[in-house]
């Protein structure tokens, strides 16, 4: 009998390897910067909201977290903020887009179990650019049978990549830490949707579970991954 579970998705930042965290220290780096030119009260905050109106101009990723900070830094200082701190605000986008990628726990053992009897596929958002030197660098590449860069993930986007990679998103799973980008949207699609909690959630990555939980399932782990693919089928 032909296995149902043919193809399985992966998402990159926060699922195979680090991402949010050094999103995090470059922030506490923002506010040490600003804290003598501006309250950081709702500094935080601020930042959020330059994101959010700015997903749609810049994308995903470092670039256009760094342009964030740059204009929130102009309006919280009323136009005041020296040369020097955009300065260094530059530099420490520069620092992100040159960190060693850390693979998290399990990752390569759990890609090489599923590997032999499964379509592998990598669906990642993000700067184009900084998500294939973080994939080369991971030495995961050639492992996967093949590799999305895309602006957003959407029921669409699932849909088509299954299709183009494996037997279409009924016979499909993505796994990932984003309920909004990675679980959801695939579910909507038809496929499976697997959460895997990583502890450091951006704000505009959160979202309900899915309602219909019949293809939704959580792990603590990447490694539980090859049990839950046998358990399906």
């Amino acid at each position: 009998m032909a296995k149902f579970l043919t193809t399985i998705g992966f998402d990159a930042d926060d699922t195979l390897w680090h991402n949010e965290r050094f999103f995090r220290l470059t922030q506490e780096r923002f506010a040490e910067l600003l804290a003598d030119y501006a309250p950081p009260e709702h500094l935080g905050e601020r930042l959020l909201a330059a994101e959010r109106r700015n997903i749609g101009h810049y994308g995903f990723g470092i670039k256009g977290f760094v342009l964030s900070m740059i204009e929130t830094a102009i309006e919280v200082t009323e136009e005041r903020v020296p040369a020097r701190v955009i300065g260094e605000l530059m530099a420490a986008g520069r620092d992100m887009l040159q960190h060693p990628i850390e693979l998290l726990p399990q990752v390569r053992e759990t890609i090489l179990a599923l590997a032999p009897q499964h379509r592998l596929v990598l669906i990642t958002k993000g700067d184009l650019l900084d998500q294939e030197r973080k994939l080369a660098q991971s030495g995961l590449g050639e492992m996967f049978d093949g590799v999305e860069i895309v602006s957003h993930k959407t029921r669409q986007v699932y849909a088509e990549a299954f299709r183009r990679h494996g037997d279409g998103p009924a016979r499909a799973m993505m796994v990932g830490n984003s309920m909004r980008s990675d679980v959801v949207p695939a579910i909507k699609a038809g496929s499976w949707g697997v959460y895997v909690p990583h502890g450091l959630v951006w704000a505009l990555e959160a979202a309900e579970p899915p309602g219909d939980r019949a293809r939704y399932r959580e792990i603590e782990s990447l490694g539980a991954l090859p049990d839950l693919v046998r358990d399906i089928g």
